[in-house]
């Protein structure tokens, strides 16, 4: 059965997409829940207007990322953090960790499943997070980690 999803459907297609899907999937999933139409004579224009539009509302958040990344990128954030004499830390610096860091020091909201730890922060000095804001912007974040008077 032909639909036209109304919204991005992981494994399928995004909106305004026309795909081939099966009956029961249409009929049991993705029609009940909104997320597709079922394709008809004349839907091609509905269509090719839903993919204009993902387009333009998926340049404005590529800008907008890119923006927020060029703001982000020359800033070394500082954590303090408590460690032990050979600056091992007694844990380590999480995501939330980071995430108010980035808010308290520059202003910018993010979130922290955006961020792409590598392997967990337990050591003092200075370390690289990834951030991926957009699939097409990617960047990283400088962090240096300090051992708090404690």
């Amino acid at each position: 059965m032909k639909v036209v999803l109304r919204a991005d459907v992981p494994g399928v297609g995004k909106r305004g997409d026309i795909t081939e899907v099966s009956d029961g999937f249409a009929r049991n999933y993705l029609v009940p829940q909104g997320r597709a139409i079922i394709a008809n004579v004349g839907i091609e224009d509905q269509a090719a207007s839903m993919r204009r539009s993902r387009d333009l509302k998926d340049a404005r958040n590529r800008e907008g990322a890119e923006t927020i990344a060029r703001r982000l990128v020359p800033i070394v954030f500082r954590i303090e953090a408590r460690s032990g004499s050979e600056g091992r830390l007694f844990g380590s610096v999480t995501a939330s960790d980071i995430v108010d860091a980035v808010n308290n020091q520059s202003g910018v909201e993010l979130d922290r499943r955006r961020l792409v730890i590598d392997e967990p922060i337990k050591t003092l000095g200075s370390h690289e997070v990834g951030v991926r804001l957009h699939p097409e912007v990617e960047f990283r974040l400088t962090l240096e980690v300090v051992s708090s008077a404690s």
